[in-house]
């Protein structure tokens, strides 16, 4: 099976001050050691590590257990003779020879080569111990990030699908009295604008007006929204929803939909309340025990 690679300009650690590559293959994150080298400053030791033999038997034992697709016969025979003063290893040649998974030696515009981060972490303790240390830490926020915007990207997708259901409850219940040039002008524009008021306490063309510069970039106020503020406007949509559904007029809905954001945004701040009723009294122990 031919890999499946994936890198963006975003997936980059930051080793004093050297970008270090991170890219997806088959959906594991395998780190650049090309780039993990010139961070350490020493470009051409990846050839040297590979001719170390406990780095031909890490490798083994890890393709053993995550490459079925493995030669064994080839590694024996590169086993036996790793260490000696005339052996000699590349990427290249390594993968070629045993069919490995864990290494990839690519070309091209993310080109060099790149390792399994459990291999990779095994490369930077064989530069040093620190160097170790600061490609975990930085791998573990990178990975932090991105669980941050897997997060919101999935509040965002709520909102959308809440979206679609509430518009499509516009179209099936409002649209039937209004003729079709007045559809598309009005009806969801109005629907919209009282939800985003309720939310976030204007309408997306006030946010507009208000932001010039980050509209023009294509954001919009939703980008920018706290995480409770998603949380609200996906509710909202889904009660509008129902509410549309069950043939209720809009100056009624507006008044249950706004006891909702209230009672959304009371909560919030009772939360808050008791939050920091537990903090102070925590800190009122910790002075009394000193």
């Amino acid at each position: 099976m031919t890999p499946v690679y994936k890198t963006t300009k975003n997936n980059s650690l930051d080793i004093n001050n050297q970008g270090v590559k991170v890219t997806k293959i088959d959906g594991e994150d395998y780190i650049c050691l090309t780039d993990m080298a010139k961070a350490y400053g020493a470009d051409k030791v990846i050839d040297n590590w590979l001719r170390n033999k406990n780095t031909i038997d890490f490798l083994g034992v890890w393709e053993r257990y995550n490459n079925p697709d493995f030669n064994f016969l080839e590694f024996e025979e590169i086993k036996n003779i790793a260490g000696l003063n005339r052996f000699t290893m590349s990427a290249k040649h390594w993968v070629e020879r045993v069919n490995a998974k864990g290494i990839v030696a690519r070309a091209g515009r993310y080109g060099g080569t790149y390792a399994h981060r459990d291999i990779a972490f095994e490369f930077g303790t064989w530069l040093s111990p620190e160097f170790r240390l600061l490609i975990i830490t930085e791998y573990q926020r990178l990975k932090a990030i991105e669980q941050k915007k897997l997060n919101w990207d999935s509040r965002r997708i709520l909102a959308s699908v809440n979206y679609k259901l509430h518009t499509d409850s516009i179209r099936d219940s409002l649209i039937p009295s209004l003729s079709h040039s007045v559809i598309d002008k009005y009806v969801y524009t109005d629907e919209a604008d009282m939800l985003n008021r309720l939310a976030f306490g204007q309408t997306a063309r006030e946010w507009r007006r208000q932001n010039p510069a980050l509209a023009k970039a294509g954001r919009n106020q939703r980008d920018y929204a706290t995480e409770q503020q998603l949380v609200l406007i996906a509710n909202l949509q889904s009660l509008n929803a129902f509410l549309i559904d069950q043939k209720m007029p809009q100056q009624e809905r507006i008044i249950k939909l706004a006891e909702h954001a209230r009672r959304h945004y009371d909560s919030i701040l009772k939360a808050e309340e008791q939050h920091n009723m537990f903090i102070n009294d925590k800190i009122k122990r910790l002075n009394h025990e000193n």
